[in-house]
């Protein structure tokens, strides 16, 4: 991995080689998150051997190994992940009051979320180090994820979910035939006892925010994203564009544990790095309410490593964490692209996804719809321009709990085999 300078801890600046540390720095223990440091002059020499970018129709995130920390010969998944589509939204955009929306859609991975893309690159890494036994802990999705690439590649894979996870998230892991452990607790404990057992039975850990590659795979859905708009081949620059404005001023993110916030901001700073990136857009970090550590945290301008966690309770199952993980790279992520937090009630969340459903046709989980809940939010308190062209990322699909969805929209309506019931039942709608 020549275009790998090394591993940096968040905290304290220490530069390690992949082959020093595995997971976080031994400096700060499990609070020691690392983050992966390239050398860019290289990618860009490897990004000009190769054929144009767009490739990412066919392969997907894999499209952009020449930004990924794995060896050359190591084997990629035989699934399509990534290569999820683009939408624009005229009439969201209208109703939120801004110039263009574009909603990214990734819940048309291959287990319905986003965080294929990070479970992928955990595979791959297994792979790499020998690892018979992968592990995570989550609320559904990196658990759903990572069973799912880990069947593909015939890896064995033990899951630690808190019992109160959806069972639509819970039957992905059985079906995927993974090892799965309902924790009678939050998702931190689930966490907390994951880790637990990493060190005890040395398997490998995806845990977000605790294994240093997990960013890089979910940053992939930036360079997709710049792709799909250009809609062109991918051109490597060696000096910063010379357009005067990017085609994104905001992105809106929702965040619990702040993993796929970090792992935008990260995309966007490899594009800066080869001069790729007209000019930073705003990260939107939306926050449930009753999960609100990071909002609160950039709101008053606290210490996020001092800051006491907070009890996480929302709807939004996805983005519930008491003590955000990568809350360190999260908070930079907003304050460096001047950002924002913001936070929205649970009933705002499940208003948005029929709002989003019935305006440009993505199906959204409660913690997916919250982006777009922050978007209306945003609008609703003066929070954002006319002018701006916003990017909305949505990370998992309404099919992961429909109960919630349930929760949102009207009822069905029960009739009788007759025409006369059908004129009676629109006869309500009119």
């Amino acid at each position: 991995m020549e275009h790998v300078i090394g591993l940096r801890c968040v905290i304290c600046g220490q530069l390690y080689q992949p082959d020093e540390v595995r997971y976080v720095c031994p400096r700060h223990g499990n609070e020691g998150i690392l983050e992966v440091e390239y050398d860019y002059g290289v990618i860009r020499q490897r990004l000009q051997q190769q054929l144009p970018l767009t490739a990412w129709q066919q392969r997907g995130m894999f499209a952009y190994r020449p930004f990924l920390p794995l060896a050359d010969d190591t084997s990629e998944p035989p699934l399509l992940i990534g290569a999820t589509p683009l939408y624009t939204a005229p009439r969201l955009a209208a109703a939120c009051g801004v110039a263009q929306l574009w909603v990214k859609d990734d819940g048309r991975n291959p287990t319905a979320s986003l965080k294929d893309r990070a479970s992928a690159l955990a595979v791959m890494k297994a792979h790499e180090v020998g690892a018979e036994i992968i592990t995570t802990a989550s609320t559904g999705n990196a658990a759903a994820a990572l069973a799912g690439c880990a069947a593909s590649m015939g890896q064995k894979s033990v899951i630690f979910v808190p019992a109160t996870a959806p069972p639509a998230k819970i039957a992905q892991l059985l079906a995927y035939g993974a090892t799965v452990l309902l924790v009678e607790g939050t998702y931190d404990d689930a966490f907390d006892l994951c880790l637990e057992a990493t060190a005890a039975f040395g398997w490998y850990c995806r845990n977000t925010a605790y294994n240093p590659y997990m960013a890089e795979g979910k940053k992939t859905v930036v360079y997709e994203l710049y792709d799909q708009l250009e809609a062109g081949e991918w051109r490597v620059k060696t000096k910063p564009v010379s357009s005067p404005q990017s085609p994104i001023t905001h992105i809106f993110v929702s965040a619990g544990d702040g993993c796929i916030l970090s792992g935008v901001y990260k995309g966007l700073r490899d594009l800066a790095g080869i001069g790729r990136l007209p000019q930073m857009p705003k990260l939107i970090g939306v926050q449930a309410a009753g999960s609100a550590f990071l909002y609160e945290a950039w709101q008053h301008d606290e210490d996020v490593l001092t800051k006491r966690p907070i009890l996480a309770h929302t709807i939004a199952d996805s983005i519930s964490a008491g003590l955000p993980r990568d809350r360190v790279k999260a908070i930079r992520a907003v304050r460096e692209s001047n950002g924002a937090f913001i936070k929205v009630t649970d009933e705002e969340i499940l208003a948005a996804i029929p709002a989003l459903a019935q305006g440009c046709g993505v199906f959204a989980e409660p913690a997916a719809a919250a982006a777009y809940a922050g978007l209306q939010k945003a609008s609703q308190e003066g929070l954002i321009e006319a002018e701006a062209h916003v990017a909305l990322l949505i990370t998992g699909n309404g099919l992961k709990d429909v109960g919630a969805a349930m929760k949102a929209t009207g009822q069905a309506i029960t009739i009788q085999p007759k025409l006369s019931f059908v004129r009676q039942a629109m006869a309500k709608m009119t």
